[in-house]
């Protein structure tokens, strides 16, 4: 243990530290200060992390841990909430000895943007430690890559001048008063603001507890923010064209540019679809940052979000049929989900082994939710067992209603025939009838042209009453339908054929003019001319059409060999090497699916060679 230390300061790189140390201990050769500090003269001084931290917490005392060192006086904690568990081991277990790997397991290598190959200090927290301490010293909020700007007092950062060439890569640099400016001259920043919100939430990431998140933590969290938003398809796919169209109306483009994080929309591998998709990839927390800022959360509320459990939340789900005795309790396992047509909307189905089956639409937004039907699909034998008792029991229909929580109509459309009902509701009041017959006339002879719709809304309670009542003598006296008496079209589905089988040929052809191409189908054609419903219902009235329709339309492996040859043609046109994991790279086709369609790609490629070589052989 050492006799003497300079002890860090708040947020004080332990790198600094040394560096004073070292010069307050008056050692002359730095080699000498490793030895004291690392038992080692050959370590090399790591300005951001370090190594060989076993040794140092044993020199330093009982006061200082391996762990302690590593998120307090390291920049290591701006970047342990984006690794996976395993990461974070191995990083723990690099910083204990010589620490070979550490910057490539964090990325600082292959994926770092924005190197800061120098050191930086904020003019006005250089005035505040002259005050406080009598010196200098260096902040690692202020060498992250990325940062730019000061959290605490909102100012960009100065870089220390340091002699090139001449400083040694064992050498301690310890900030001195006489080299820094302390004066601040104002610079027109037209992104300034992006800027110091990224600078304070980086402060926040420094302040973090080691292994508070892991990456995959943070990637479910990411898709219950994008859920809400509803970037999340039903497929528990992410919408990443919308998601990027809020990057560009957010962050702009010379800002991205600037700090090395253009996206490009193309690239099946920008790193804004690695951060949604792939958690074994490494992505910058810069970036993660930059995430945050245009789904406006902040660190610590990011922390504190619960992960994506779905649109309906993580099974099991509760049973809420009224006639079974596990009613409200969760028993269902698991949940279907569906999509919703017209709105894209999820659709849950809850399925039950007393085979009562409720669907609802997501997604749910409170514990509530998970106690509502949208719609009963199936009521199940134990639902029917519990009807006909009550049935066979002189229960009301409206109280055997109430008993299984649906409408009293379906009851009565449910009870099988013979069962007899009890006929307390049926007692009418025939005054009270008579008053209601009398109403109904009186508008008429009032309003002699009214039609049915707006006698009905001039008058519910009357119509309902006399609907359930003496449904005869109402419809006996409203006015005629008027839209019974106008005759049926007669639909000419011949000539609906031609025009059918004309438009859709048409609009095939513009359908394979598009620059980026579409997987040709019935419902995109249908969609598209506003026939969808007419072909799902009537094809078979139309032979021209559906003979067309399949003559047209492509399976997934048809289309994916269209858009490879288009891949190929587009390459051979800009007299590009044909090589074919660049077209399956391009086009977007998965491994197993490429290696299903690499034949006839293989016979495209030779048939336009053969072609070529024809041409110049001719001429």
């Amino acid at each position: 243990m050492l006799p003497f230390f300079t002890n860090p300061y708040p947020d004080e790189l332990i790198y600094s530290a040394i560096s004073r140390y070292h010069f307050y201990n008056g050692n002359h050769d730095c080699k000498d200060t490793l030895e004291e500090m690392f038992g080692n003269r050959s370590v090399i001084p790591s300005l951001e992390i370090g190594s060989h931290f076993s040794v140092l917490a044993q020199k330093l005392g009982s006061h200082y841990s391996i762990k302690d060192l590593l998120a307090n006086h390291t920049i290591y904690p701006y970047y342990d909430m984006f690794l996976s568990n395993l990461r974070q081991q191995e990083i723990l277990r690099d910083v204990v000895g010589d620490g070979k790997g550490l910057y490539t397991r964090l990325g600082m290598v292959a994926g770092s943007i924005c190197r800061k190959n120098d050191m930086y200090y904020c003019a006005e927290c250089a005035k505040t430690d002259i005050d406080r301490y009598g010196e200098l010293y260096i902040h690692r909020e202020h060498q992250l890559q990325g940062v730019v700007y000061c959290p605490h007092h909102e100012l960009p950062l100065k870089k220390y001048p340091i002699t090139p060439n001449v400083t040694s890569r064992i050498k301690f640099i310890r900030f001195e008063i006489g080299k820094i400016d302390l004066t601040y001259k104002y610079e027109v920043d037209p992104h300034a603001e992006i800027n110091i919100y990224l600078a304070k939430q980086a402060y926040k990431l420094l302040q973090q507890p080691l292994q508070t998140l892991t990456l995959q933590d943070v990637t479910m969290k990411y898709r219950g923010l994008l859920r809400n938003l509803n970037l999340v398809t039903t497929s528990n796919r992410i919408r990443q064209k919308e998601l990027y169209e809020r990057f560009e109306q957010k962050l702009p483009s010379a800002f991205l540019e600037r700090f090395e994080s253009v996206l490009d929309v193309t690239d099946e591998y920008n790193w804004l679809k690695m951060i949604t998709r792939n958690i074994k990839r490494h992505v910058h927390p810069f970036r993660h940052l930059l995430m945050l800022y245009v789904l406006e959360k902040d660190v610590d509320d990011f922390i504190g979000l619960k992960a994506d459990r779905g649109p309906f939340g993580k099974g099991p789900f509760p049973c809420l049929n009224r006639a079974a005795v596990h009613y409200k309790k969760s028993v269902i396992p698991i949940v279907k989900v569906t999509r919703d047509f017209k709105t894209n909307a999820p659709i849950g189905t809850f399925t039950c082994s007393c085979g009562f089956i409720y669907a609802r639409k997501g997604p749910d937004q409170s514990v509530k939710d998970q106690f509502h039907i949208g719609r009963i699909k199936q009521f199940g034998h134990v639902w029917h067992e519990k009807l006909k008792r009550l049935s066979k029991g002189g229960v009301s229909i409206r109280t055997i209603a109430r008993e299984l929580g649906v409408d009293f109509k379906t009851i009565k459309r449910k009870l099988s025939e013979g069962v007899e009902i009890s006929k307390k509701e049926q007692v009418v009041n025939q005054a009270l009838m008579e008053e209601y017959k009398q109403n109904i006339s009186d508008i008429m002879n009032q309003f002699p042209h009214l039609s049915r719709s707006s006698l009905r809304e001039k008058c519910k309670k009357q119509y309902i009453f006399l609907y359930r009542h003496d449904k005869d003598w109402l419809m006996n006296k409203l006015p005629f339908n008027k839209n019974k008496l106008e005759p049926t079209k007669v639909v000419d589905w011949v000539k609906r054929d031609k025009e059918y089988a004309a438009n859709i040929i048409k609009q095939h052809c513009e359908l394979l003019e598009l620059e980026k191409p579409i997987r040709i189908t019935m419902s995109l054609i249908g969609k598209r001319l506003g026939i969808l419903a007419k072909l799902e219902r009537h094809l078979d009235e139309l032979p021209r059409t559906k003979k067309l329709l399949l003559e047209i339309t492509e399976p997934v492996q048809q289309f994916q060999i269209r858009r490879c040859c288009i891949v190929i043609d587009n390459m051979w046109l800009e007299d590009q090497p044909l090589q074919l994991w660049k077209v399956q790279r391009i086009a977007a086709v998965k491994s197993h699916h490429f290696h299903e369609i690499k034949p006839q790609l293989e016979s495209y490629i030779k048939r336009k060679q053969d072609v070529t070589n024809d041409e110049r052989t001719t001429s």
